[in-house]
């Protein structure tokens, strides 16, 4: 039997995020305006055809699977990211002076969305936000670092958007940020994972001397709905 979090977003979908997921129970894909993801139950060819048959024109989505797949010709390669998918496993987290956080919302969206369009740690929609439990540091009324959860196939959630503003890296924002958030997922007796691309060395160092393990390679498909 294979493990839920090999095919995180499909698994996310149907339980922990299933308010927010369009589609079928073979393709299932995230509420536009809150992420460009999309599960396909089997990542087989008849599941890239139900999404094609139920998604809208020029859809553009991202697929994760464990092992390299085949794009059927309906759809548009873009671009592919190898990855490493990393899980928490319970450690003693070393315990420090932490910045002052803030909790993020709605009205922190467009400063939210400026700094992941200069630091590019991954999609970002207007309402990914609701996905929830973002949290930021302010300097001079600037957001200059956040990091929030994304998918949620129960019992896991994963840790997304890590980012710090070019001008404030090396302050331990990242490291702090991810301590609270693992704490969080961790008073809801949940367990945390991320994603992180395999040549994100300095990342994968961060994440290890967080807890996180390396469970297995995963890769990102960037594909659009030909039409």
């Amino acid at each position: 039997m294979k493990h839920i979090l090999d095919n995180p977003i499909y698994h996310a979908l149907i339980s922990g995020h299933q308010a927010f997921a369009k589609g079928t129970d073979q393709a299932n894909y995230y509420q536009e305006d809150i992420a460009s993801f999309a599960g396909l139950k089997d990542n087989s060819a008849a599941d890239f055809e139900a999404l094609y048959q139920n998604s809208p024109e020029a859809s553009l989505f991202v697929v994760f699977t464990p092992e390299p797949t085949v794009i059927p010709e309906n759809w548009k390669l873009l671009t592919h990211i190898d990855m490493f998918q990393m899980v928490y496993e319970p450690k003693e987290i070393p315990t420090g002076a932490d910045a002052d956080f803030t909790d993020l919302t709605a009205d922190d969206v467009p400063e939210m969305t400026a700094l992941v369009e200069l630091t590019q740690p991954g999609p970002f929609r207007p309402r990914t936000i609701v996905l929830g439990n973002y949290t930021g540091v302010f300097k001079d009324d600037q957001l200059v670092a956040m990091a929030g959860h994304r998918f949620h196939p129960t019992p896991y959630t994963e840790v997304s958007a890590v980012c710090t503003h070019p001008d404030h890296l090396g302050k331990g924002y990242a490291y702090q940020l991810l301590r609270e958030q693992i704490k969080r997922i961790l008073d809801r007796s949940e367990t945390p994972f991320l994603h992180v691309r395999n040549d994100n060395h300095g990342a994968v160092k961060l994440y290890q001397k967080l807890g996180f393990n390396i469970r297995t390679e995963m890769i990102a498909y960037v594909i659009q709905k030909i039409a």
